[in-house]
């Protein structure tokens, strides 16, 4: 059990910015405790079953009263040696009107969506919603982070679409503003857009939500515009424009694929790609007595460039703007991809503020593994410990060389490493939410019972991971050093025996460690590491060097990124949680966080399932 847990508790207030929404941080917290809090299950309207879904008032009961608590595990300071929980409490505390207004904020962020008319964007009083891609991407993130038990909740990420990879946009810490540079909204026009011009397949309507969500992933639907002059001489002329799309769509797009908080603030973006030359207004047809919401920005026009001082964007249902040759050319359309990995799950892609909007954009990411040093270049060549690394973070890589790994009979080192590193994760950290309810006569807080609940869990995670790969003669037995072994199995003879009054036999049952204590587990843990070091090594040292000579990795040197990085110095850090997600300051930038879910189940058959019924 936990050996000591001070209690914290805390109210949570929601700061609002000029524009009257909550702080981006506060939304995407509050959204993701709120999810957690609920049981997502099956609804009825008008004849209709739609599954894993919630209803206006079960959201606004939630919300009326909400409790979230995180527990860390540490050293005490007063005695370093021994391993003391802290778990602190925020509680949410709000209205009904209240309620339905955040719920509003969280359809305008297109986080959740009405599951009848998913065209619908009024949170309504009797309505049925149900989690966006978008919206699951950040539970994902949310739930990862925070160490915490989702299992009533993971049917949803198996049974609808993911948003894989999400562009986030950095913002003002003082009111919440996206950053503008050249260099965000390089990287933003850039994943906008896509790789290549995206029109719609012809059997479009005939495709799956997985397929359909996927097609649109790629970047904006296109499509080109017949256009008929006015008759010159007794003859009209007809002409063709290339590369258009509808408006509308697009605040949708940028809505659903990046860190945006609503319709206004895309069409602002939208205004801003109009501003640096990269769209143009083709038509806009609407009768003169229909209403049209304009959002213009102003900002520098450096000498010499294609940027204006001014941006327009008509949001209406009629209007029609095309990609520029300006667009086109920053799009890279025509420019040959070069060789390099998927993005990293953790670093995909990071673009940092440029001081003057005319300075070229520089995108951050890890150094890629296929990336060749060039003639004489005197860096220092990427080492196989880098590699190792690399391949452990991408969800693309690490399945290929796992699949490697099989083939060659060792993929335990694997299993193992990733097993324990997750475990470290859950020990340090875990996190409830819940709606509180009357207290029905137990002295324990929510977080004290999620905490031992846990704790019981870690001890069964622990000695799963001892039995599968470290007890003499386990079903995926690891070739370690010698010593490392004997160390290992000397500490649990004395704890053991301890425990049981018996003497170990290399075998743990689970309900004899069931009285493992926190320090306990992190004296186990400390094992864990030191072994888990040597298995790294030994994958670095014997594997990596053959799997990077293999077919299957090669392949992936065609495999393109989402944002091209500019040729330069990459360093190998950058932002890996996306902006309300930390207390940290946020520079301004662009960055791409990937799901590691969608990710793994690209490479499955989506199930038929995550729809109505």
């Amino acid at each position: 059990m936990p050996e000591s847990i001070p209690q914290a508790t805390s109210s949570h207030m929601m700061k609002v910015t000029k524009r009257g929404r909550p702080y981006l941080k506060d939304t995407l917290d509050l959204f993701a405790t709120l999810i957690v809090s609920l049981e997502l299950s099956n609804h009825k309207q008008f004849f209709r079953t739609f599954p894993n879904s919630f209803t206006t008032e079960e959201a606004a009961q939630n919300l009326a009263s909400l409790k979230f608590s995180q527990s860390n595990r540490g050293p005490d300071p007063r005695e370093p040696s021994r391993i003391i929980t802290t778990t602190t409490t925020t509680t949410f505390s709000m209205t009904r009107e209240m309620a339905k207004a955040m719920c509003q904020h969280f359809m305008d962020a297109r986080l959740i969506e009405n599951a009848v008319d998913p065209s619908s964007n009024l949170f309504k009083e009797r309505g049925v919603y149900k989690l966006t891609p978008k919206g699951l991407h950040v539970l994902e993130r949310f739930i990862s982070k925070n160490g915490i038990n989702a299992d009533h909740i993971s049917h949803v990420f198996q049974t609808q679409p993911i948003c894989m990879k999400l562009l986030h946009l950095e913002r003002r810490s003082v009111d919440d503003e996206i950053i503008v540079s050249q260099a965000v909204i390089t990287a933003l026009f850039r994943r906008f857009v896509g790789r290549q011009p995206n029109y719609p397949p012809e059997n479009l309507q005939s495709l799956d939500p997985y397929q359909t969500y996927q097609e649109r992933s790629k970047g904006l639907a296109l499509m080109d515009v017949t256009e008929r002059t006015q008759p010159i001489m007794g003859r009209a002329t007809t002409t063709v424009q290339k590369y258009c799309f509808a408006a509308v769509a697009a605040l949708e797009w940028l809505c659903d694929f990046t860190s945006v908080i609503g319709r206004e603030e895309a069409a602002e973006m939208a205004a801003q790609f109009v501003r640096f030359g990269l769209i143009t207004l083709v038509s806009d047809k609407r009768r003169n007595n229909d209403s049209a919401i304009i959002f213009t920005v102003r900002g520098s026009a450096p000498a010499g460039s294609s940027i204006g001082q001014h941006g327009e964007f008509r949001c209406t249902a009629k209007a029609i703007y095309r990609i520029t040759d300006e667009g086109r050319r920053l799009a890279r359309w025509d420019v040959v991809s070069k060789d390099s990995p998927s993005n990293s799950s953790t670093n995909v892609a990071s673009v940092q503020r440029n001081s003057q909007e005319g300075n070229d954009p520089k995108l951050h990411r890890r150094a890629s593994t296929t990336d060749k040093p060039k003639d004489g270049d005197k860096k220092v060549k990427e080492s196989n410990t880098d590699r190792l690394r690399y391949i452990i973070e991408d969800p693309a890589l690490r399945s290929r060389f796992r699949e490697f790994l099989r083939e060659n009979f060792c993929e335990e080192n694997l299993s193992f490493w990733l097993e324990v590193e997750d475990f470290k994760k859950k020990f340090s950290i875990t996190s409830s939410a819940m709606a509180s309810g009357p207290s029905r006569g137990s002295s324990k807080t929510s977080g004290q019972a999620a905490m031992e609940r846990h704790h019981e869990a870690l001890i069964h995670i622990a000695f799963e991971i001892y039995n599968t790969y470290l007890a003499p003669s386990s079903q995926c037995e690891l070739n370690i050093d010698h010593g490392l072994r004997n160390e290992l199995s000397a500490y649990l003879n004395e704890v053991m025996t301890g425990l049981t009054g018996k003497a170990f036999q290399g075998r743990v049952e689970l309900e004899q460690a069931s009285a493992f204590n926190a320090t306990q587990l992190q004296s186990l843990i400390e094992l864990y590491k030191r072994i888990q070091t040597h298995v790294f090594r030994l994958m670095a040292t014997d594997s990596v060097p053959k799997f990077i000579k293999t077919p299957r990795f090669l392949a992936l040197r065609n495999w393109g990124e989402e944002l091209d990085p500019d040729d330069g110095e990459f360093p190998s850090t950058a932002p890996s949680v996306p902006p309300g997600l930390t207390d940290s300051e946020e520079v301004g930038g662009a960055y791409v966080t990937v799901s590691q879910q969608a990710s793994e189940r690209s490479h499955q058959k989506p199930p038929n399932a995550g729809h109505e019924i």
